[in-house]
């Protein structure tokens, strides 16, 4: 039978099995493959919050939705076009995702009495049995059975090649939308080259799912999405977490300093630790310490030393180290503190994405503490809002807080990425030497920036002291002083306040100057908000979209942007954080649109939001 050829413009297939049948694997390396082919895409993996869920039920099923495209997106799309179940649970959990007429792809075996029982489904009810699917297309594989069948002359046992079955399903995917092998041939090979018996495993079975679409009689076509028209340049597929690394490389490189991560590992940050523990040839630490507290001080006296300091977590790990924080404040050294956010508060939801830390990273410590707060958009956004955290900490002597969160981390984008001399300068002065008018050194003497020296420990007659209590201004000696106390509480404020002289003015993503609604977001809102606002213009409304990257200090221009429109929405993935600072310091009665789920907006949950302000 001849199979014809249909272009499809966008796709959203969503993965969904047990959290061991290497749903996360199948999807990154479908993710892989088409960002090699130039179409755009957006990933959000979904992850299980046990550790390892009994097999087969409800809470075990893990998730991998990706959207790619032959015109530029910003979402991974609201609901799915295909959805791949690999069992009872992985339907039940994700149905409803699922566009009517979408193809869902089964795999029978993990349909039988004790998956439908896991699943809780009533005794005797097989939802590919009882007309309840009837409106989708439903491809039934028995992938379980035919991953056997292709390793039936490998020595293995029959639970090694169950392992293989996501592999079968992605050979099919990829004879559906038409793709090469070569990429995950290669990938395997890299990741099994000394196990000779798992590689060639692997690739029968991916070699057998791409055949069972092209032998037997049941599919009748095959789909293509064609390149995105995107700017040219090298492109590569990112997560959040690889890029914010290689931000911090790039600041590193640029700016000369040695670059050392303590870090105590958390979900979703502890990748920050695991990539950078790799790139050692660029002279990058890293040290896995015994707790939140110790990661954070150790990073305090790399920074003391003269090094990049950085720590990296999620909330829980914020509040550990808030003590420290205020520790640095006071010492005026350069540091940066990555929250990769999580649902809370407690443990919370760990694997789920939140925007629930802002008022935390703003308040969140004792005393008048104040830190600047730079937050990521997007997966490739992470590599340069990390790099500029980078130069405000180092050339304004203060940590910093870097905000991203779960959906961030682990989704993924293309990314065009930059060269070398396409990256700002990051220059630092250390003080070397005892100035003109100085007899002794004078660790708090202030430029027009209000920026401290930063003097390395050791540096002949530049000898200082440091610690917790409140400083006299100049001479850093131990003051109890009231009037001092006050004075240097309203200078460490101002010199983050003067931030904003450094800064970027804040620009609209999307939409016109003057309007009647101004969408006002932050953080991983930004695919959704900015999906929802091109739409809305299409149809004729006057809405436009802000983003921050500066959350502390805002841009100095971002109050006369609001003072031009007749309302401000701010949708965040939380209960109203970012809402009250912008009512506190503009006057201004800007709505809230609170989504605490784990999950992000969709885009339609935002244009039916704006158009209720209208």
């Amino acid at each position: 039978m001849q199979t014809k050829e249909e272009v499809l413009q966008d796709v959203v297939i969503k993965f969904a099995g047990d959290s061991g049948d290497g749903m996360q694997l199948t999807g990154s390396q479908f993710t892989n493959n088409t960002a090699m082919l130039g179409i755009d895409l957006a990933t959000f993996p979904d992850f299980p919050a046990e550790i390892r869920a009994p097999q087969g039920t409800l809470p075990g099923v893990s998730g991998y939705q990706l959207r790619f495209s032959s015109d530029r997106i910003f979402t991974p799309g609201d609901a799915c076009d295909v959805l791949v179940a690999m069992n009872a649970a992985a339907l039940k959990t994700n149905l409803k995702g699922l566009k009517r007429n979408g193809k869902i792809i089964v795999n029978v075996d993990g349909f039988d009495a004790k998956n439908l029982r896991l699943a809780n489904y009533p005794d005797g009810v097989n939802p590919l049995e009882n007309g309840s699917l009837e409106g989708y297309e439903v491809i039934k594989m028995d992938v379980t059975k035919m991953t056997r069948e292709a390793l039936k002359e490998f020595e293995m046992g029959t639970k090694e090649k169950d392992r293989a079955k996501n592999m079968f399903v992605l050979g099919f995917l990829y004879w559906m939308y038409n793709r090469s092998l070569d990429n995950t041939i290669q990938f395997l090979k890299e990741k099994f080259g000394k196990k000779e018996d798992i590689l060639n495993s692997n690739i029968k079975v991916l070699q057998a799912g791409y055949n069972f679409g092209d032998t037997t009689e049941t599919f009748t076509t095959r789909y293509s999405v064609e390149k995105a028209k995107m700017p040219a340049g090298n492109y590569r597929s990112i997560m959040g977490n690889q890029a914010l690394s290689y931000g911090l490389i790039a600041a590193s490189q640029k700016s000369g300093l040695q670059l050392f991560l303590g870090s105590y590992p958390i979900t979703p940050a502890s990748d920050i630790l695991h990539e950078l523990s790799r790139h050692k040839a660029f002279g990058v630490k890293t040290f896995q310490a015994e707790d939140e507290i110790s990661a954070i001080t150790s990073v305090i006296g790399a920074a003391y030393g003269g090094s990049l300091g950085v720590t990296s977590t999620s909330g829980p790990g914020m509040a550990l180290k808030a003590e420290a924080m205020g520790l640095a404040v006071m010492l005026e050294i350069p540091l940066l503190i990555c929250n990769i956010q999580r649902g809370g508060p407690s443990t919370g939801l760990p694997t789920k994405t939140e925007q629930s830390d802002l008022l935390q990273a703003y308040y969140g410590r004792n005393g008048e503490c104040p830190m600047p707060i730079v937050s990521a958009s997007t997966p490739s956004d992470c590599f340069s809002a990390v790099y500029e955290a980078v130069r405000i900490a180092v050339q304004h002597m203060t940590p910093v807080i870097f905000l991203s969160d779960g959906y961030i981390a682990n989704g993924a984008e293309p990314w065009k990425f930059p060269q070398s001399d396409e990256l700002p300068p990051i220059e630092v002065n250390f003080k070397k030497e005892l100035g003109h008018h100085e007899e002794t050194f004078q660790p708090y003497l202030r430029d027009e920036k209000l920026v401290r020296p930063w003097a390395i420990p050791g540096t002949a007659g530049l000898e200082h002291r440091v610690g917790g209590l409140e400083k006299q201004n100049i001479t850093g000696n131990v003051s109890y002083d009231p009037d001092n106390h006050q004075m240097m509480v309203k200078i460490r404020q101002e010199k983050v306040d003067k931030i904003a002289d450094y800064i970027p003015e804040q620009k609209l993503d999307n939409g016109p100057e003057k309007g009647k609604v101004l969408v006002l977001g932050w953080g991983s809102t930004y695919g959704s908000i900015k999906s929802a606002v091109i739409d809305l213009l299409a149809e004729g409304y006057q809405v436009s979209h802000a983003h921050l990257r500066y959350v502390r200090p805002f841009p100095k221009n971002l109050g006369d942007i609001i003072k031009n429109f007749e309302h401000v929405l701010i949708p965040e993935l939380n209960n109203g954080q970012l809402i009250k600072i912008i009512r506190d310091q503009y006057l201004v009665d800007a709505k809230g649109y609170h989504k605490i789920m784990g999950i992000p907006f969709t885009k339609h949950e935002i244009v039916e939001e704006v158009k209720k302000l209208l």
